[in-house]
């Protein structure tokens, strides 16, 4: 009876320590990699016309965590500029950390590694058509999966996540050739994710750009983050600025963000969209 007891203390003391070296970990956006839970990049308030595919080279990098992925997008208009399917991933991630990052992180010494993403999966509905005064309305539903690997060590959650957001948009026309509109868009929502703990994190959601473009060009300037409740650097804040480069049916893309608050990166992106009229569903491609 007593040696059953010694390895009763054994196994709770075991358990005991593990849960106390678990509790050390944050689930939040400041002591994971840029791509765990991220601020997640909204649109001009408007759903495409066609479908397109996007392909970009990201960057992050000047806090200790330099990280080099690569991001998959695809979004299928189901009906027109009115309800569409989108998906993304970010693949091929590969990271270097420094010492002082990966003590941070109770990481173990590990200071290098890879992984893949969680896939992203949103359904988009416009509520209600520009006009006059009324803005181009826009209903996000979005489900992060926990198909993420590494998480060990802290490139993704491996829990699910989701959001819902809204997006407005309106846009002035003016007469000048150098800015032919300028387009506001505000974004608000909340996100969701949850913990080992059995805790989950709500967030409220928030951002505003102001996008000037022509026939060529699209300058896109973006302020945005969302605000967790458990005040472990879930609080994150970024600026962003970005070119789109017009063409027919290829779109060149190139994106500088910064990280203000609870997101430590600076992020560089590089990329392209190629608009695919072809696969886009015909039947349901109605103005």
């Amino acid at each position: 009876m007593l040696h059953m007891k010694k390895h009763f203390l054994v196994i709770a003391f075991l358990v005991l320590t593990s849960a106390l070296k678990a509790q050390t970990i944050n689930y939040s956006p400041a002591y994971f990699g840029p791509n765990a839970c991220p601020v997640w990049e909204f649109t001009d308030a408007t759903i495409p016309e066609y479908t397109y595919v996007s392909f970009s080279e990201n960057f992050f990098f000047g806090f200790g965590d330099n990280t080099f992925s690569s991001k998959l997008t695809l979004e299928i208009p189901l009906l027109s500029e009115r309800i569409s399917m989108k998906f993304w991933v970010p693949v091929m991630e590969h990271f270097i950390l420094t010492e002082e990052v990966s003590a941070e992180r109770n990481m173990n010494g590990v200071l290098t590694g890879g992984a893949d993403g969680d896939i992203c999966i949103q359904t988009r509905i416009r509520l209600f058509k520009e006009k006059k005064i009324m803005p181009n309305v826009i209903l996000n539903s979005t489900l992060r999966t926990a198909s993420g690997t590494n998480a060990v060590k802290r490139r993704y959650y491996d829990m699910p996540g989701y959001y819902f957001d809204a997006e407005f948009g309106k846009s002035i026309h003016t007469k000048s050739k150098l800015v032919k509109e300028i387009r506001g868009a505000v974004d608000l929502g909340f996100v969701c994710w949850e913990s080992p703990y059995n805790e989950q994190n709500d967030a409220p959601m928030y951002g505003g750009k102001i996008i000037l473009s022509n026939k060529l060009m699209d300058f896109e300037n973006a302020l945005a983050g969302y605000r967790g409740w458990m005040n472990n650097g879930d609080d994150p804040l970024v600026y962003s600025s970005k070119l789109v480069f017009k063409a027919k049916q290829m779109h060149y893309y190139l994106m500088y963000q910064y990280g203000i608050r609870d997101f430590p990166y600076h992020h560089i992106q590089v990329g392209f969209s190629l608009i695919l009229p072809e696969a886009t569903p015909k039947n349901f491609n109605l103005k």
